[in-house]
């Protein structure tokens, strides 16, 4: 018998249709500094970061997690394409950085060009609203590792920031103020205990009338960009730090960036829980301090200002539409 790459379980033409398929997209987001087309051995972007004196480049790289579990359920996968790019966005932001390009990590058991394709899209409309160029990527299949339907994603995010403008919490001190703003759910963290408390009770198909929709549609809630947001706070304001709300909640995330003898005084009535960490406390009897380790419960990302300007960045806030909430202080 005579086998083949194909027969193994990987077939080349069709990765090939499916990068012709998503050249058109991927295009879209190309932006000054692109250098080249896709589909070369490496992605080339201009270094002269004009109008800056010293450019520092700033990256992360991160996935979804099991939340494409809930997007393989609901066979929507364009939402989780965007949500990884919005995450490296979030992250570099609260170093002080904007977004310059990204690149993504596709793999799976069989490449299906049409679910693929929806993930590809949605990496170029969050690449689009945030000035970010999809530069390249990879993708792999990869039978016996993966089974035939399953994908797993990763992205890495390149940003550049003025070396004298890095936020880095250095500059926090005591009675400075945690100014949060919302989260549009879930975002990419905390999937594995959601699934558990509530996917053994309800489909994702199923209306849930406390959350005026679909459980898996709340669940795929977009993880939302703060770059539009906050950029113009940091030079209108004296931003001492920023907290990315993901995997280790609002204490976990935003003590990592406050200097040796401080902590966080956190007023937890300070805002409204969204029902859906509501919902996941109670059918899943959740403890409270797991709730707070775990989710965002509504904040998605944490400002620290001093005491005197909060009052100037709520009202700024307040009259671009954005929703803040004074959460509590250092001490």
């Amino acid at each position: 018998m005579t086998l083949t790459y194909a027969g193994s379980g990987v077939n080349i033409p069709e990765g090939e249709r499916f990068v012709r398929q998503i050249k058109k997209s991927v295009r879209s987001t190309f932006r000054k500094g692109v250098l080249g087309d896709i589909g070369h051995f490496g992605a080339f972007f201009d270094a002269r970061f004009r109008g800056m004196k010293s450019p520092v480049l700033v990256s992360s790289v991160d996935g979804v997690g099991t939340k494409l579990l809930v997007a393989g359920m609901m066979k929507k996968y364009d939402t989780v394409g965007e949500d990884l790019v919005n995450h490296c966005v979030n992250d570099i932001l609260v170093c002080g950085a904007r977004p310059l390009f990204f690149l993504d990590y596709y793999a799976t058991g069989s490449l299906n060009v049409a679910s693929a394709a929806q993930v590809i899209g949605g990496f170029a409309k969050a690449c689009r609203e945030n000035g970010c160029s999809l530069i390249g990527g990879e993708t792999a299949e990869m039978p016996g590792l993966y089974e035939p339907a399953e994908f797993d994603l990763a992205g890495m995010i390149v940003g550049v920031a003025e070396k004298h403008r890095i936020i880095d919490g250095r500059r926090i001190v005591k009675g400075d103020v945690l100014l949060g703003l919302l989260s549009t759910g879930l975002h990419t963290n905390g999937y594995s205990l959601a699934r558990a408390a509530l996917l053994g009770k309800y489909s994702p198909d199923d209306h849930v009338d406390e959350l005026g929709t679909t459980l898996g549609k709340a669940l795929l809630a977009v993880h939302r960009s703060y770059l539009g947001v906050v950029r113009p706070l940091l030079t209108r304001f004296d931003i001492r730090g920023l907290a990315h709300i993901t995997g280790g909640g609002i204490i976990g995330n935003t003590a990592r960036i406050l200097p040796r003898g401080r902590s966080l005084a956190l007023r937890w009535d300070a805002w409204e829980r969204p029902p859906l960490f509501t919902l996941i406390q109670r059918e899943g009897d959740v403890p409270e301090e797991d709730m707070r380790r775990t989710f965002n419960l509504g904040i998605g990302l944490v400002i620290i200002v001093p005491e005197r300007q909060a009052g100037g960045v709520l009202a700024y806030l307040k009259r671009r539409k954005e929703t803040a909430v004074l959460l509590g202080e250092v001490r």
